[in-house]
């Protein structure tokens, strides 16, 4: 365990613990929701894109979504830098939080647990970035790449596929699925070309890289 892989979560964490305080805080004079929930209409209270990343629902969301952190983003925080690691994770729950708010109407019709969620806070659609970009950058699927010959296209279906799948897994009232899924996307796509890997790394094989 390296200060470089543990660093950039100790930061997430303590960021986490600190917006959590002030949530509490916020909820005693009723103004939580203007500060931390990313909901329509978004040029209301634009800064809500940043803080509902670290912002969380209850304690239960918080210590979850912590533990989630470091399992799926200490293989992630290894291969990169600090500053990479910190904003992919706010870039892609940014994201994944405006896809939620965006199109939650849109699906609204679907048969699907908790797509209707308009409002949405907690860091768990970059965390499923993180597990995304973990699955679609290892070794096991560059080896895989390097056996098969898989067309471009091929590979991009399968990890919707797989996105869609794991999404509807973690399917339960209040969860924000369309974020989920965004956040799994992101990671996938961004895990397919190395986004985070520091320019003095080493290249990956280049059956990897379609």
């Amino acid at each position: 365990m390296t200060a470089r892989s543990v660093s950039p979560l100790l930061d997430v964490l303590v960021v986490f613990a600190a917006v959590y305080a002030l949530q509490l805080l916020a909820s005693l004079v009723n103004v939580m929701a203007g500060f931390f929930v990313l909901s329509p209409p978004l040029a209301e209270n634009p800064w809500t894109v940043v803080t509902s990343v670290y912002a969380h629902d209850n304690a239960g969301h918080l210590v979850s979504n912590a533990i989630a952190l470091v399992v799926f983003g200490f293989p992630v925080a290894a291969a990169t830098t600090r500053l990479r690691f910190h904003a992919f994770f706010l870039g892609t729950g940014a994201v994944a939080g405006l896809s939620q708010v965006l199109l939650s109407d849109l699906f609204a019709g679907l048969p699907v647990v908790g797509i209707t969620a308009t409002s949405v806070l907690g860091a768990s659609g970059a965390v499923f970035a993180l597990l995304g970009y973990l699955l679609a950058s290892n070794r096991l699927v560059a080896g895989f790449g390097a056996i098969a010959d898989v067309p471009r296209w091929v590979t991009y279906f399968v990890f919707l596929v797989l996105a869609g799948v794991l999404t509807i897994v973690t399917a339960s009232p209040g969860v924000a699925l369309i974020a989920h899924f965004t956040g799994l996307l992101l990671g996938f796509l961004s895990g397919r070309v190395h986004l985070l890997r520091p320019r003095d790394s080493p290249e990956p094989p280049a059956a990897a890289n379609y």
